[in-house]
């Protein structure tokens, strides 16, 4: 009689907490991707934004260079064109 008000009392109480580790298992993994997935966006960004600064330093040296005279309006014109293309 003891041992199955033991097991009674047992079983479902390891039950529970098998269920409350599992639950915090699958958050940790569901909040590692979150975590993942904006990283991985941060990252585009950062990215995409050190290629426009280099894009407009570049364009700034051009346009520094037809202002001083050493690049005439079609050699200007070129270089932009190839700069905006690429």
């Amino acid at each position: 009689m003891e041992k199955i008000i033991f097991f009674g009392l047992v079983i479902p109480i390891m039950a529970f907490v098998l269920y409350l580790g599992v639950t915090a298992i699958m958050k940790g993994f569901s909040a590692k991707e979150a975590n993942r997935s904006q990283n991985k966006e941060e990252s585009e960004n950062i990215n995409l934004s050190t290629e426009n600064n280099k894009l407009s330093d570049e364009l700034n040296k051009l346009n520094e260079l037809h202002q001083s005279g050493a690049l005439t309006e079609e050699e200007f014109e070129k270089a932009k064109n190839k700069l905006l293309n690429d």
